[in-house]
């Protein structure tokens, strides 16, 4: 018994292709799939040359003919369909170009011709003939024998496909999914189903979770849908991975922001700052600007020597992320924290005076003269200490040859310095004159007490 079903469709989506109507197909056995929890989809072409497209589901019924939405599907949010007329839309496509189709499930073999429409003898709509009992009611899933698309047209419709566009996820979030791109050309999907291209984007993406702006933005037609409606959905994605690699690559790219080959995600101040976050998180990065580079020369190789990479960052994104913590809660590492965690991590190597080779021993003992040409120790200094290695300088970050811990109330002279008296007398004064000003260097109390303490050598010394 062959029973007529009313299609009601004349002609519609005109500018559909082919590839179009497999790609609907080829999304309801996907969509099939993932609902039952089935085996994966096939597509094989026989020894004919004719294309069967497979899932392994529950079986087609003529009256999924009849839907307009599907409650299921509309249930589910990572289902790529949600409209049944789009299979109905992909029949009219496939009778336009002459294309035979037959679908065969465990409810019965369907296929597609035009007839009147009952009624109305005079209209002509595409009907869908079913054949019952089946031919095979112990058939499993459905399945769509397509005789007269081409290998390409296949091609083509896969391509519209994550599962079958060979790019691989980098990351999952709760949004969507990170993608290394494949090729020149980002593709944008949503629930696997590719519905934009970008030239400038540095991933792909499948968005997974989709914006009240985006399910209007997405037609029937799933082509063509533009930036507004998926941008802010994918800025969420980036903002909430956590993956090395995908900050890594941020980063990378940014670092090309000075020649203006930046792709268009490091546009957003909101991506920029996070992919710092990570980065910071997961390496041993040190982030400085380019006038920091230049003017931390010393810094860069120190930072370099102990491991670290250095990471060139725009001036504007430097100031967004001074006070920022990173994912992991720690603060971002730029020229100043750096700084502050070499300070906190450095430790004295101190010498005691009988440990001293009797030449330094020598020096050194020159001590309590040098204070008695200023009128004795200031009572500010507790004890002068040697070290073989002294803390280096902030702004310059070279190893000075002496310093004055106002915390201890130490001057601190470095070993080397003990070779020669002259030598030491004048940096044993130097730090002196920190200690008395409790200033630093370049400023006009320190060289006031600087000038103070030459003035009283002489005096002494003439007198």
């Amino acid at each position: 018994m062959i029973k007529k079903f009313d299609l009601n469709i004349e002609r519609i989506l005109e500018d559909w292709e082919v590839y179009h109507a497999i790609r609907e197909i080829i999304a309801n056995a996907i969509d099939e799939q993932k609902l039952t929890n089935t085996e994966p989809i096939k597509i094989q072409k026989d020894d004919k040359g004719i294309w069967h497209i497979r899932d392994f589901g529950r079986g087609l019924k003529y009256q999924h003919l009849t839907q307009k939405e599907n409650d299921e599907k509309l249930r589910n949010p990572h289902m790529i369909g949600k409209f049944g007329i789009g299979l109905k839309d992909a029949l009219a496509t496939l009778d336009r170009h002459s294309i035979k189709v037959f679908i065969k499930s465990k409810y019965g073999d369907i296929t597609i011709d035009k007839s009147q429409k009952h009624g109305f003898e005079d209209i002509i709509t595409l009907h869908a003939y079913i054949s019952l009992p089946p031919s095979n009611p112990d058939f499993i899933g459905t399945k769509f024998v397509l005789e007269g698309i081409t290998d390409e047209d296949i091609e083509k419709a896969k391509n519209l496909f994550l599962v079958f566009s060979g790019e691989t996820i980098i990351e999952k979030t709760k949004n969507g999914e990170i993608l290394e791109k494949k090729g020149k050309i980002a593709k944008i999907y949503i629930n696997g189903v590719k519905v934009a291209e970008e030239e400038n984007f540095l991933f792909s993406y499948n968005i997974t979770k989709l914006t009240k702006k985006i399910k209007q933005a997405l037609n029937r037609e799933r082509t063509n849908v533009g930036r507004s409606a998926y941008s802010e959905r994918i800025k969420s994605i980036l903002i909430s991975c956590k993956n090395k690699k995908v900050a890594e690559l941020l980063v990378n790219d940014l670092e090309n922001f000075a020649n203006g080959e930046i792709h268009d995600e490091l546009e957003w101040i909101d991506v920029k700052k996070h992919s710092v976050k990570i980065l910071n998180a997961t390496k041993k990065v040190v982030f400085l600007t380019p006038k920091e580079l230049m003017n931390a020369a010393n810094m860069v190789d120190e930072a370099k020597s102990g491991g670290y990479k250095i990471i060139t960052i725009p001036e504007k994104l430097k100031e967004q992320v001074v006070g920022l913590k990173d994912i992991n809660g720690n603060p971002i590492r730029d020229l100043g924290e750096f700084f502050k965690e070499y300070e906190e991590n450095f430790e004295f190597k101190f010498i005691e005076p009988d440990q001293l080779k009797t030449e330094e021993r020598k020096v050194f003992e020159l001590s309590d003269k040098i204070f008695s040409l200023i009128g004795g120790k200031p009572n500010i200094i507790k004890a002068i200490k040697i070290s073989e290695k002294l803390r280096k300088e902030k702004t310059s970050f070279i190893e000075p040859e002496g310093l004055w811990d106002p915390s201890n109330q130490f001057i601190i002279i470095k070993r080397k310095v003990l070779k020669n008296g002259e030598r030491y007398a004048g940096v044993l004064l130097h730090e002196i004159a920190h200690a008395i000003s409790g200033t630093k260097d370049v400023t006009r109390e320190f060289e006031n007490q600087l000038t103070n303490l030459l003035g009283k050598i002489c005096i002494n010394i003439l007198n």
